[in-house]
């Protein structure tokens, strides 16, 4: 029997509060492909950078080979013998493959000079043993996504690590690229190679995993023998938390509603594939999948932030040309980002010019900016939304995540957009901050403005849609009125690969 090398214990995690781990066990033999699974958010992430030394857990142990072990950083995890190949790639573009293979360890010649010469030999060999034809010389940004993570994956075996985690390694590979690294991975097996398997692709689990964990919440929620049970009993376990009171039983849209949004058979290589939906007025849309299914990529199409190949984009009936976040404003459409912080907000600007930003030429004067006037519609419209600052002279950056998302709101209330897109609109904030969200979006659409919004999480899908999408890989997999769907139905068609299609 293959003996234990790792083991974690009652990890405990909080970040400002919350509970982003819960008691969480986990256990992983050698020669074992160990499966985690759960849905975005769970802590699968989160237990993993405890593991190699990114975070340092509030309470539990870690023991790995039979030691008890206290990570602070990186490199300790590193030295006992873990790796990780994180799914969102972390390289210096301007290095070589051989130079971001061995960066921080570099090899050195007579003490003090770096060998170009032998890190390329050496890290010809890993490339080599990934069976990926690339030249270490090369630099990183002249390869594509996909030989990119290959190289990661050779900088992974360059530790000679005996436990590998591998979070979503194929998410950028080509079908023969995963079959390499499956291929490479059962030779680890053999070799007593302990390896810690993150993916939401459930045909990928079956053929390479051991066993499956699941987490949901921040919680274990059980270990079992892959080929001992079924996708629905894995999907039960990773969706099986008490559904939303909130949950909408019915749409409240007429069926005669006019089509304000038409998007036909949209492209963008392997980003989005023949996309194709309706939005009818004061209709919510609830867009649902997991990690990579393009449903940030389709809304940045539909805004002009990226460029599309092929299709075609209606409004009120009319074709439109959309070549800019621009002139997606002027058609009345508003994109609120998941990453507000980054994309939606100036931090350092004040509640005001937040709110103002996309409306000044509406107070515009022989050049000058009616202050009185706009400032006067800027806290009109927070007061509506019931935005809690002590002035529209604070620091939007003072704000919490609830109140900055009501700063973005009232900016598009001020502008009037008809079609509002909301890309994970309650990530970051607090529970009684996202019930506010709700009834915002929910009177929003009352008012007859049409909703996209975009959510990792099920419940707050089922808890405000009138209509669900499901995507996978680029591609529209399911569509449901909001009364036939549940959390197992979306989650099987936000797993279905094209090969997988019924």
């Amino acid at each position: 029997m293959n003996k234990t090398i790792l083991e974690m214990k009652k990890i405990e995690k909080r970040f400002s509060g919350v509970h982003a781990l819960k008691g969480v066990d986990f256990e992983l033999r050698s020669g074992e492909v160990h499966a985690l699974m759960g849905e975005n958010g769970a802590g699968k992430s989160t237990l993993m950078k405890i593991l190699t030394g990114i975070y340092k857990a509030d309470s539990g142990e870690i023991i790995c080979f039979n030691k008890k072990c206290d990570f602070n950083s990186v490199k300790d995890s590193q030295y006992i013998g873990i790796s990780i190949i994180h799914q969102e790639l972390n390289q210096v573009q301007d290095l070589t493959v051989a130079k971001n293979i061995f960066l921080g360890r570099e090899k050195l010649k007579y003490g003090c000079f770096i060998d170009d010469k032998q890190m390329e030999y050496d890290a010809q060999k890993f490339l080599d043993y990934v069976g990926v034809n690339i030249n270490p010389q090369e630099k990183i940004a002249a390869l594509t996504v996909g030989q990119q993570q290959m190289v990661e994956i050779a900088k992974a075996f360059s530790y000679d690590s005996k436990i590998l985690i591998l979070d979503e390694p194929t998410t950028a590979l080509t079908e023969p690229e995963t079959e390499e690294l499956f291929k490479i991975m059962k030779d680890l097996k053999s070799k007593g190679i302990g390896m810690i398997y993150i993916s939401h692709r459930m045909d990928e689990i079956r053929r390479i995993s051991d066993k499956v964990t699941v987490m949901r919440d921040g919680a274990y929620i059980g270990t079992v023998k892959t080929s001992e049970v079924t996708d629905e009993e894995i999907i039960k376990m990773m969706v099986g938390r008490k559904i939303t009171s909130r949950k909408k039983e019915e749409s409240s849209v007429k069926e005669n509603s006019p089509v304000v949004l038409e998007v036909r058979n949209l492209n963008s290589g392997e980003k989005l594939k023949n996309i194709s939906f309706t939005l009818r007025k004061g209709e919510i849309l609830g867009f649902s999948g997991l990690m990579g299914a393009g449903r940030t990529e389709l809304a940045r199409a539909i805004c002009g932030a990226d460029k599309f190949n092929g299709g075609e984009i209606l409004i009120n009936g009319k074709s439109v040309t959309i070549k800019n976040p621009a002139d997606a404003v002027k058609k009345g459409i508003c994109y609120l980002s998941e990453d507000r912080k980054r994309y939606g907000l100036l931090l350092n600007k004040n509640v005001a010019e937040n709110t103002l930003l996309s409306s000044l030429e509406n107070y515009s004067e022989f050049g000058f900016i009616n202050d009185k006037k706009a400032n006067r519609d800027a806290k009109t419209d927070n007061e509506k939304l019931k935005t809690k600052t002590p002035s529209l002279r604070e620091c939007v950056k003072n704000l919490s995540g609830g109140n900055q998302q009501k700063v973005i709101i009232a900016r598009w209330l001020l502008k009037n957009s008809d079609i509002f897109i909301f890309d994970e609109p309650t990530r970051g904030i607090d529970i009684g901050a996202k019930s506010e969200i709700y009834d915002l979006i929910e009177q929003l659409s009352l008012n007859g403005k049409s909703i996209i919004v975009i959510s990792s999480e099920l419940s707050e899908i089922l808890s405000i849609s009138d209509r669900v999408v499901v995507m996978c890989e680029g591609r529209i997999t399911k569509e449901f009125l909001i009364g036939e769907a549940n959390q197992e139905n979306i989650m099987k068609f936000a797993m279905m690969r094209e090969s997988e299609k019924l």
